[in-house]
């Protein structure tokens, strides 16, 4: 879940009122029993039977010359049993409770979130899990009415034991959840993924109510805890956890404010998660000193593959206390330092230990204006030939930056993402990355936001369109350039047949900025027909008339896409006499 979906749902959580909370449970609080005898009349209706005989059923599966076989031999025993009869009621009754909730039953993923599930729900959905004896996926997320009441679903958790995911983000988890979770774990001993994130209750010292109960013979490889305001108490319980959890492969604990103590106690117990591939501590409050014992813990998980570090300002100064220990990581394949404040030394620190990182393929330092004066040395020391993603908007590049990135290019063969939004020498020099794309580019990304870009510019994009270097570009942001001439937007539509695979183009201006797209708008209404994959279109800020927003909505209607455009000015009415 991205981090806009988390300030979304906790946005949600804040403006709830007492008054909301009631009502919504009056709202939607129906009885068991009157459910079931819905459920059960909806048996005996011919639809039902249809869906039988048509395969909506997963759990039976009747054939029409059966079902003939039995009519011309009456004597014979049915070959429906009893319990099969009960999987049909069972899931009839699932799929009214998941039409009720707006979703589509399915045996192996239950999907629920964001569906205002209250307690009453959460009693029905358990007396459903005997006929989702195949359940793999639970997703309950964003349900905020759940508190408190979780016991009444993990009673029953046995009945589908082979559950691999459960997901409870932002769900108001309080310590009564996390014992009665903590005890449902030997009931689904298949979970491999378990993502609590979002859950302040979880923190205060009480994560270790639910750590208590793990037990050696547990499945689980990925453990996520966005912001749940852990406290050391909560990190020390983890940590005394670990040992427990040698199949481990990811863990996240990002947007919790770790301790030193903390931190210590937890790196230290690295050394019982050997099979530790992912660890993702973003915005985590790191400095100096916790850079230093997570360096320590290198030798511990030295088969690391993705490490999230961003976000955390105060670790700028920082990076040599991880140097000598970063060569250990020789399955490293992604860093992200991105907005971490680092300085000069730090670049230089990554510079002499790139050439040891042979496997790296994603570096993010996005957000740190030290990479402008650096980015030289860093590119030198790289494995160019196989990275796929090096962001390096907001960067404060120079031109000679912009040059000597401009020069490795043609070695950025399998370069899938290119982000140099945010830096002004773009502008008037992007002719220097285009040129040496050629046909089998395989970038898919291409983000150029506030670039200073020039009609110039736009038109050796044109040119890198017709000779198909940008065939499999999926997303092109062309946003905040307000000077690109009329003609530029003109020649870039008019060769459209060389985005063919093009679903996302921003080309939105300043909110302060307001232009006509009607100069340009013709050869942009021609082109839209031959972007077939096109699902959004963002225009904001740019006027439009009634007229041509509503030729623009006709043509995106037909290929269901997304026109993101500032709304019309509602005229203000005449007053009276």
């Amino acid at each position: 879940m991205d981090s806009s979906e988390a300030a979304r749902g906790k946005e949600s959580v804040q403006k709830r009122s007492p008054l909301d909370l009631i009502m919504n449970q009056l709202r939607r609080k129906t009885s068991f029993t009157e459910r079931k005898k819905t459920s059960v009349g909806r048996l005996f209706r011919p639809s039902e039977s249809s869906d039988r005989r048509n395969g909506g059923i997963p759990e039976i599966k009747e054939s029409d010359t059966s079902e003939g076989k039995e009519n011309k031999e009456p004597g014979r025993e049915s070959s429906i049993t009893a319990e099969e009869s009960g999987s049909v009621v069972g899931w009839g009754r699932v799929k009214q409770f998941m039409q009720k909730l707006g979703k589509t039953p399915h045996s192996h993923n239950l999907s629920l979130s964001h569906c205002d599930l209250t307690a009453t729900d959460l009693v029905e959905l358990a007396t459903l899990l005997p006929f989702l004896s195949e359940l793999e996926l639970m997703e309950l997320s964003w349900n905020d009415l759940l508190g408190g009441s979780l016991k009444a679903l993990t009673g029953h958790l046995q009945h589908v034991e082979k559950l691999r995911e459960l997901k409870l983000c932002s769900c108001r988890l309080t310590q009564q959840d996390l014992t009665a979770l903590g005890e449902a774990l030997d009931c689904i001993p298949l979970i491999e993924v378990l993502d609590l994130s979002w859950n302040v209750g979880i923190g205060a010292g009480n994560f270790r109510h639910f750590t208590e109960q793990i037990q050696p013979e547990n499945r689980l490889k990925d453990l996520r805890l966005v912001d749940c305001q852990l406290l050391e108490t909560d990190i020390t319980a983890l940590s005394e956890a670990l040992p427990l959890l040698s199949g481990l492969e990811e863990l996240d604990l990002s947007n919790n404010k770790l301790s030193i103590k903390g931190m210590e106690n937890l790196t230290s117990s690295f050394s019982t998660t050997p099979r530790l591939k992912t660890l993702k501590l973003s915005m985590c409050g790191l400095r100096k000193d916790h850079l230093s014992a997570l360096g320590q813990a290198f030798r511990f998980i030295t088969a690391l593959e993705h490490m999230d570090l961003s976000c955390n300002k105060e670790a700028g100064g920082g990076l040599s206390t991880l140097a000598a220990n970063l060569l250990l990581l020789t399955h490293l394949r992604s860093l992200d330092m991105h907005l971490c404040c680092l300085t000069n030394d730090d670049v230089l620190t990554l510079v002499q230990v790139a050439p040891s990182l042979k496997e790296l393929r994603e570096l993010d330092l996005s957000s740190n204006k030290s990479v402008g004066d650096t980015l030289q040395n860093l590119l030198q020391s790289l494995p160019l030939s196989q990275m796929t993603k090096l962001p390096l908007n907001n960067c404060d590049l120079s031109d000679s930056a912009c040059h000597a990135l401009a020069t490795v290019m043609q070695t950025l063969k399998r370069l899938d993402s290119l982000n140099l939004s945010w830096n002004k020498c773009v502008g008037e020099n992007l002719r220097e990355f285009l040129e040496p794309l050629q046909a089998d580019c395989k970038l898919q990304e291409l983000r150029l936001s506030s670039c200073n870009l020039t009609t110039e510019d736009v038109l050796h994009l044109e040119s890198a369109c017709q000779r198909g270097a940008l065939s499999q570009l999926k997303l092109l942001d062309l946003s905040y350039n307000g000077s690109v001439g009329d003609g530029g937007w003109t020649s870039l539509f008019g060769k459209a047949a060389g985005l063919k695979g093009l679903e996302e183009l921003d080309i939105s201006l300043r909110p302060s900025a307001s232009l006509s797209v009607s100069p340009w708008l013709p050869a942009l209404l021609k082109a839209l027909p031959q972007l077939s994959s096109l699902s959004r279109l963002s225009l904001q800020h740019w006027t439009l008339s009634s007229a041509e927003r509503d030729k623009l909505e006709k043509i995106l209607s037909k290929k269901s896409a997304i026109l993101e455009c500032d709304k019309l000015a509602t005229p203000t009415p005449k007053a009276a006499g």
